[in-house]
């Protein structure tokens, strides 16, 4: 069972005012020793924002601004990407790679919480479930499943593709986890049993 955001966030989360100063932002992330604070909504329809100790970095102490004098909402990003809770961890670490961002609110209706790169490496269960050694092993499975059906119904039968098809899907899915384009397992098959049958249909 895949792991979701909401099995691993932080659920208590530290809000600041849009209307707050970075002197404000600063104080409060440096007695909490916390990295972002989320920016609360001005009403229910508004979108939440987000702050971090990089934008304060960038965007005030980089050009010797007076944090006392800017104001948070002048240097939050808003709307900020946001993961709903039954998102699997898999999937919020791969939208923090594509997106570059470190952490995330995880909002449904309502604010719930909030996940971050480290959450995922301490409370992640990737080291004793990594996802493509899982796929691997089904992969595995559904090529046997495969290889029985097409011998019993016949390497022409819809039963017979239907089956390769199902193959294809999870290498599919496994190569998106490597990023690389795999052999297929029938191919890798076919390199085996040259004088198969099925083998011989597929041949130009």
């Amino acid at each position: 069972m895949m792991l979701k955001a909401e099995d691993i966030m932080t659920s208590e989360v530290v809000t600041i005012k849009g209307s707050a100063t970075v002197a404000d932002a600063v104080a409060q992330m440096n007695e909490l020793c916390l990295r972002s604070l989320i920016v609360e909504r001005r009403h229910e329809q508004d979108a939440y924002g987000i702050v971090t100790e990089t934008d304060i970095v960038y965007k005030v102490i980089a050009y010797g601004k007076d944090p006392k004098k800017i104001r948070v909402y002048e240097i939050m990003t808003k709307p900020c990407i946001s993961v709903n809770p039954d998102l699997g961890v898999e999937y919020v670490a791969r939208l923090f790679a594509q997106t570059g961002i470190r952490r995330a609110p995880v909002i449904q209706d309502e604010l719930l919480g909030i996940i971050s790169v480290t959450d995922i490496l301490s409370k992640g269960d990737f080291v004793e479930n990594p996802k493509a050694v899982l796929l691997e092993e089904r992969i595995q499975d559904s090529i046997e499943e495969a290889r029985a059906i097409c011998a019993e119904k016949g390497a022409t039968s819809k039963e017979c593709a239907a089956a390769w098809d199902a193959v294809e899907e999870l290498q599919a899915e496994a190569s998106h986890q490597k990023q690389e384009k795999p052999k297929s397992s029938f191919e890798v098959y076919c390199s085996d049993n040259p004088d198969a049958a099925e083998c011989r249909l597929y041949e130009d």
